[in-house]
């Protein structure tokens, strides 16, 4: 009988111990499929991104892409691409943008370029566990210099790309690159480097 009892213990355990198992890599497969599918999205819309600017829903004219530190949205962007299965009456263009809410990542997207006060974005949290969203902007190609490590030279990436208020009418042109810098909670810092579509 106690043979019996200590056979179904070590049975026990040792079924507990796979299933915990099991758990924490259905658990890891699930996270690595979330950052893959919000990296590949962030992607799309940096690579597709077009010169056309919008008006928003305050009349006022705004830059094809800006973003940065101070501004409202770390990356907002005008992008191509965009599918249209059901033939709607609608652009190919989208509006969107990209920001840290609550420890989350979050995409929003608009159903019109230029808007009016009622147009509401279509919002959607990306990834969560999310420490950091940082977003540099390099004005010029020829500007992207590396040693001779491949560390690339930061002296001369923006961290903000915006309107000069102090020029009115001036338009703001698409970066030449783009650098972004997730920070996750378990999973550490992921950075990526697009160089832009010429304007």
């Amino acid at each position: 009988m106690a043979i019996t009892a200590l056979i179904s213990v070590v049975a026990y355990s040792a079924l507990s111990s796979a299933l915990s198992g099991a758990e924490s890599v259905r658990s890891a497969t699930v996270r690595a499929q979330q950052i893959n599918q919000t990296l590949t999205l962030l992607s799309r819309d940096i690579r597709q991104v077009v010169n056309r600017s919008i008006v928003d829903e305050f009349d006022q004219r705004a830059p094809a892409l800006s973003g940065g530190v101070l501004s409202r949205y770390p990356l907002t962007l005008t992008r191509a691409g965009w599918h249209n299965s059901t033939g709607a009456p609608r652009s190919t263009l989208q509006r969107v943008r990209w920001w840290i809410e609550d420890d989350a990542l979050w995409r929003a997207h608009f159903p019109v370029l230029d808007r009016t006060p009622g147009t509401e974005a279509i919002e959607t949290a990306m990834l969560d566990d999310v420490v950091g969203f940082e977003v540099r902007f390099l004005p010029a190609i020829a500007e992207l210099k590396s040693d001779r490590d491949d560390v690339i030279d930061d002296r001369n990436w923006r961290d903000n790309w915006i309107l000069d208020v102090s020029q009115p009418g001036l338009e703001l042109p698409t970066p030449a690159a783009i650098e972004i810098v997730l920070e996750l909670a378990r999973a550490g810092e992921i950075r990526r480097l697009y160089v832009l579509p010429s304007s």
